[in-house]
Formats: structure tokens, C-alpha cells, sequence
């Protein structure tokens, strides 16, 4: 510390001048980023404890808002959450309706495989999100309601193969929805053991979709029933 003279002549100790204190103010996050904050928070904590496990305290605890905050943007939990599957609906339809475009129907189930296969390895909170079934539904629906869509562009593919093939084109709503249904029920699966690799699964997939479909019968019945 400076020293100074007082009035007798003797030393005297002379502050030093003050600091000015740092900042510590956070920069304020705009209304949009803040929303998409909460967004991305509340697709985690979905993904990990589903919707009902879920609770709009712990998405503003780790947001580091009130609740309040949270209700304004989305009016509750029920909001948040179809605003988070509304996203997930549409990045899943996207990634597989942009996939499609091979003419040959064994590439386009190449393709639509990989296109899940895809999202679930990249998009692994979202995928948990959509098959977590809720009673709450998005704008868009949910993960059935994508896999319906996919079905229906595959019951047109299916539908002209059929006709080609002298088999009922009637009955590609019904074959399209099984194909679908077991890359989708296949995807969950590897979702969590993540092996081999989705290359190798989808090829898999392929395998015995294409091959079962190379060799229909036209007008097949259960063996049990023969034997009666």
C-alpha cells in the first residue's frame, strides 16, 4: 500500500484505488434461443424418463429458468412435447420420403431401411422420444402415424409389382404394413445393441423381405388348415 505524510510529518498509509468489480451478468438469451433450449431439454429428459417420468420442474432446472418461463413458451408439459415429436415426425418422413429414390422396389427397400437405420444412429434421443408411446399427440402424430406413411408409399410400390406379377394388388396394403412393421420393430431392437452394423442389418432385412417377396405364392393358406 502507497504511503503518504499526515499533518505531523509521520507516515501514512494511502488506500490504493478501488477495482471496479467484473461483471458477472450473464448474456440475456433472445426469446427463439430460449425456446429452442427448452426444446432440446425437454427432447433429452423425454428420451431418457418418457413423458409421464417427466416434469416441467426439471426441464427449468436444467434450463436455469423458473417455470414460468417454461409455461410461457408452451403452456406445459403436454405443449413441450408435441412440439418435440412434431419435430422428431418430420426429420424421421423427411430423411426416408428424400431416401426413395431409386426406381428398382429392392433399392427403394434398401434405401428406406437405411434411411431408419440412419436416423436411429444419428438421432438416438429422438427415435427414443417417438417410440415412447404418450397420449399426447403432435400436430404431425407420432411414430406409428410416420411408419403408416412410410407403409402407404410402400403399398404403391408393392401395388405395381403385384399387378405385374398376376398376384392381387389389393393385397399390398397388407404385405406393405408387414415389411414396414418389422424394419421399424427391427430398428427398436438395434437401437439398443447397436450390432452389427446398420449396413449389415439392413442388408439383412433386405435379404428376407425381397427374397420372401421373389417367392410368393399367389394364393397361400396355413398348413394347419390343409391338414384338417
Amino acid at each position: 500500500m502507497p504511503e503518504g505524510t499526515d499533518g505531523d510529518g509521520g507516515r501514512r498509509a494511502v488506500p490504493a484505488p478501488a477495482t471496479k468489480p467484473k461483471s458477472t451478468s450473464r448474456v440475456r438469451m433472445s426469446a427463439a434461443q430460449r425456446r429452442e433450449q427448452l426444446i432440446a431439454i425437454g427432447r433429452q429428459l423425454f428420451a431418457e424418463r418418457g413423458f409421464d417420468a417427466t416434469s416441467i420442474e426439471e426441464v427449468a432446472s436444467r434450463a436455469k429458468v423458473s417455470k414460468p418461463v417454461v409455461y410461457e413458451h408452451f403452456g406445459g408439459k403436454e405443449g413441450l412435447y408435441a412440439v418435440v415429436v412434431d419435430r422428431e415426425v418430420r426429420a424421421l418422413l423427411d430423411r426416408i420420403t428424400t431416401a426413395l429414390t431409386a426406381g428398382h422396389p429392392r433399392e427403394l427397400l434398401e434405401q428406406a431401411a437405411m434411411a431408419l437405420l440412419g436416423y436411429i444412429e444419428e438421432e438416438a434421443s429422438g427415435f427414443r422420444v417417438l417410440v415412447r408411446e404418450s397420449p399426447v399427440l403432435s400436430a404431425t402424430g407420432n411414430f406409428s402415424s410416420v411408419m403408416n406413411d412410410v407403409a402407404h408409399q410402400v403399398e404403391h410400390i408393392l401395388g405395381a409389382e403385384f399387378k405385374s406379377r398376376g398376384y392381387d394388388p389389393k393385397l399390398a396394403e397388407l404385405y406393405s404394413q408387414a415389411l414396414v412393421g418389422m424394419v421399424a420393430l427391427t430398428g427398436t431392437w438395434w437401437l439398443e445393441v447397436r450390432k452389427p452394423r446398420k449396413e449389415t442389418v439392413a442388408a439383412h432385412l433386405v435379404n428376407l423381405a425381397w427374397n420372401g417377396l421373389s417367392h410368393l405364392e399367389a394364393k397361400p393358406t396355413l398348413i394347419t388348415a390343409r391338414r384338417r
